[in-house]
């Protein structure tokens, strides 16, 4: 297939300024040929231009990194993914004793650990940071019970990052590297700060939606145990190159077979139903992968995000055509929809769905059995009923309560479980926020925010 660089660098740079983002690089894998472009400045301060070889941070796409160095550990079978990960880490336990002995590797992977998401834990810049992350998390309440449910959960990919280092004798940084960046030539993938200096950075940038952002106050706030879950740095060609290697069945560019064709397959296979299909876009789990269903079309892939750097990639397996996109800011995610909606539509036959939001006539919904209170580690999410309409206060609590003030939003139905938050601004996203309704299999009320499963408690 002839790929028409000039008119994607043309839209690139158009749709990159109409959305405020001060730089992106997008590489497109088809054919077997990766393809690089870049646009606008890496730090709007210094006017220092991006380029295809610039490094960005990815944030949660960093999670697809520690799932295919797993399942290399799984298949030379140094790791069993359905044993309790308390064999390999005697340490780890969560608030429910029961749980702690039930926990698998593959819960872990696909989400369903029960695992929360946000429990910030600076636990220094030592190699021994994630030993300490897995003690300090210790005895945290679980969002859901194991194996019942989808919750997304960074927690769980730091223990899997511990994992990688128990069974491989290396701290997380090194083993990736020896399991998947050096044998995948991946020359632009790095994890430390120390070793993104060696490139061109980009900054993240903040600000209000519509409007050109600033340089944020500093290049990366996350601590170093933060890598497995979000802390992979590489420029949009090498990222490219990891999705090559899901897509040409765990083979390498030089011919050297990584994982095996029955690994990537298991990977890509659903492991549970997403009820939130809005925030990542997500249809569905796999083992590392968000799973999509473009209207028949099915592709994987994942989001990212850090301090003001935003990242996506997606993978069509039925048109071996795969993109990643990075930037560092402004109306990141407008730029991603608009781009990919023409990008996967030409390259690959997909239709994207319509962006999230209320419909023109919101359907009368029954409020009340939806008003409470809803809980997770470090968040409380109320939920009323004013003059008829609903609302949500979305607050953090303990570990967070400094991370930002109360969050509010009316809630707009889109149908009778499934809401559009208004008003909460950039925080969440640019337009609507999925606010999603649902019962766990034990008969628990929750709603998902961020794909996040906050029980009901009152």
């Amino acid at each position: 297939m002839t790929v028409n660089l000039a008119h994607w660098q043309a839209r690139l740079d158009a749709l990159r300024a109409e959305h405020h983002v001060p730089g992106a690089s997008l590489a497109l894998l088809v054919d077997g040929t990766v393809h690089e472009l870049a646009s606008g400045v890496l730090h709007r301060g210094t006017g220092v231009e991006a380029t295809t070889d610039s490094v960005f941070q990815m944030g949660s796409i960093a999670k697809v990194y520690t799932a295919t160095a797993i399942m290399r550990l799984a298949e030379s079978g140094e790791l069993d993914l359905d044993a309790p990960v308390v064999e390999v880490l005697p340490e780890f336990s969560v608030a429910d004793a029961e749980a702690t002995k039930a926990i698998t590797t593959r819960q872990l992977l696909s989400h369903t650990s029960g695992l929360t998401c946000d429990f910030n834990h600076d636990s220094g810049r030592g190699d021994d940071c994630l030993a300490k992350y897995v003690e300090a998390a210790k005895d945290i309440a679980l969002d859901c019970p194991p194996g019942t449910a989808i919750s997304y959960s960074s927690v769980g990919y730091n223990v899997l990052g511990r994992i990688i280092e128990v069974v491989t004798g290396k701290v997380w940084d090194e083993a990736l590297k020896d399991l998947l960046l050096t044998p995948l030539g991946l020359t632009h993938t790095m994890t430390l700060p120390e070793e993104a200096l060696r490139f061109r950075a980009a900054m993240g940038h903040l600000g209000e939606a519509g409007q050109d952002p600033d340089p944020a106050p500093s290049w990366d706030l996350m601590p170093r145990s933060a890598g497995p879950y979000g802390r992979v740095i590489a420029s949009a060609g090498d990222l490219a190159r990891l999705a090559r290697l899901h897509l040409d069945g765990g083979v390498a560019q030089d011919g050297t077979r990584v994982l095996s064709a029955e690994t990537v397959a298991l990977m890509q296979r659903r492991v549970v139903d997403s009820p939130d299909k809005w925030t990542v876009s997500a249809d569905g789990w796999g083992l590392g992968w968000t799973l999509y269903d473009w209207n028949g079309v099915q592709g994987y892939g994942h989001d990212g995000a850090s301090i003001g750097q935003y990242a996506y990639l997606r993978v069509v397996p039925s048109a071996g055509v795969a993109a990643a996109l990075l930037t560092n800011g402004g109306g990141a995610r407008e730029l991603y929809a608009a781009l990919y909606r023409e990008l996967l539509a030409e390259l690959a036959g997909v239709t994207m769905p319509e962006p999230f939001g209320p419909p023109a006539e919101p359907p009368a919904v029954d409020y009340a059995p939806l008003v409470g209170t809803y809980q997770r580690e470090g968040v409380v999410i109320t939920v009323t009923e004013r003059d008829g309409a609903g609302h949500l206060v979305y607050e953090f609590v303990d570990g967070m309560k400094d991370l930002s003030e109360p969050l509010e939003c009316d809630l707009v139905p889109v149908t009778e479980t499934v809401f559009a938050g208004t008003g909460v601004g950039a925080a969440f996203s640019e337009d609507y926020i999925p606010v999603v309704f649902a019962t766990l299999p034990d008969g628990t009320a929750c709603v998902y925010i961020g794909m996040r499963c906050g029980p009901k408690v009152a």
